[in-house]
């Protein structure tokens, strides 16, 4: 038994559930390198790692929240975790995470997440740069923390997240996220910025489709498509199948007003016009 998983001691079905996990963790993480001297092993690695990831999507946002979720938890995360000296504060926490290979638990945790991904049957990845507030620092001249990241919104879960330097390198990162997620069946949305030949012929090779969004970057497709629909309005859209929806909401002193038209091409894919006014 690896070190930091002790006997189930839970009724049926939350003992079975506990398998799930402790097989989960112990398949992607087991052999994640310890670095600490065997004298400053309090806490047995994956006894920390567990905590943590369970912490985290219990919506901990650092390792106070961390040690709060596991002295919250506690009783029950002793019915199958070894806690010979209690929940780690965090304190050790951090010193814990900053001595591990970012890189070796920064790849266990994209596979650990992947797997999860799978048995999820996520349907919908929004793939989305953001720049973390607050990140930037005039004094020791860093440059604000920009990130592209893979999320799904029906579970509330990022699934993969790549650092760029800013927001005009969001191209380069967006392939490599792909790499990592199970496309198998799902649909990725994307801005203007993954409007690429080549991002779309890899979410198509991986089983997935996608929904792009198209603005001036591709100024002669954008404006080709503009002047169909236009020529299509004029005729009455005579000849062409097609759908719409219309939404018609009011709030914050204002009637917004939103149309879609959506048109197949010859391709099985749709061509789709979104407008809206205030």
């Amino acid at each position: 038994m690896a070190s930091g998983f002790g006997p189930l001691v839970l009724p049926p079905k939350q003992a079975q559930e506990a398998r799930i996990l402790r097989k989960s963790v112990l398949q992607h993480f087991q052999d994640l390198p310890d670095p600490r001297l065997d004298r400053t092993k309090g806490h047995p690695l994956m006894s920390v790692i567990t905590i943590a990831l369970l912490g985290i999507l219990s919506g901990a946002d650092g390792f106070v929240g961390i040690e709060a979720y596991g002295k919250g938890k506690q009783s029950w995360l002793e019915t199958f975790i070894d806690l010979p000296n209690g929940i780690p504060s965090h304190d050790t926490f951090g010193r814990v995470f900053g001595a591990l290979c970012p890189e070796a638990l920064e790849e266990r945790f994209l596979s650990w997440i992947t797997s999860i991904t799978e048995n999820l049957q996520i349907n919908l990845i929004h793939i989305d740069g953001k720049t973390t507030r607050g990140s930037y620092d005039r004094e020791k001249k860093l440059k604000a923390l920009h990130t592209v990241s893979a999320w799904s919104s029906e579970h509330g879960l990022v699934l993969a997240q790549q650092k760029v330097e800013g927001k005009t390198n969001e191209i380069k990162a967006v392939p490599l996220i792909l790499k990592l997620l199970n496309l198998n069946g799902a649909v990725i949305t994307l801005d203007a910025m993954g409007t690429q030949l080549d991002i779309v012929h890899q979410i198509k090779a991986g089983g997935g489709d996608y929904v792009i969004g198209l603005k001036g970057n591709q100024g002669k497709l954008n404006q080709g498509i503009r002047d169909w629909f236009q020529a299509a309005e004029t005729q009455g859209w005579r000849g062409i199948s097609f759908s719409a929806d219309e939404t018609i909401n009011g709030g914050h002193h204002r009637i917004e007003r939103r149309q879609v038209i959506a048109v197949a091409t010859n391709y099985r894919r749709y061509i789709v016009k979104v407008s809206g006014l205030d």
